[in-house]
Formats: C-alpha cells, sequence, structure tokens
C-alpha cells in the first residue's frame, strides 16, 4: 500500500508530506506556482497542472 499528500501549497501541504516521508504531488491550481520550487529547500515529488491532470494513481 503506498500514501502520497495532494496539495496546492508548498509551505504547508508538501512540506507536511515531506516532513511525514510522503510521497508528494503539487498541484499548480491554487496557492503555489513553479518558480515557487526553487525557493524551497526540498521539491516535490510530482508536478501537475490540477487535480484532473494527476495520471499516475
Amino acid at each position: 500500500e503506498e500514501t502520497v499528500i495532494v496539495g496546492d501549497n508548498l509551505r504547508t501541504d508538501i512540506l507536511a508530506g515531506f516532513q511525514a516521508g510522503l510521497e508528494t504531488i503539487l498541484v499548480l491550481s491554487g496557492v503555489s506556482t513553479l518558480s515557487d520550487i526553487d525557493a524551497m529547500p526540498f521539491r516535490p515529488s510530482w508536478v501537475f497542472p490540477s487535480v484532473a491532470d494527476i495520471d499516475i494513481l
């Protein structure tokens, strides 16, 4: 069984997943943008334009 966290905010959703040791999916339909990723000391596992575009599940 695998768990992944999906979120639109790097500073809250993706950080929580990173700290929990989970795979993470950032969707760009909300708060964070692609350019925000470079400013963080961590990176999402995957990035998709929106939840509807997630095709790895």
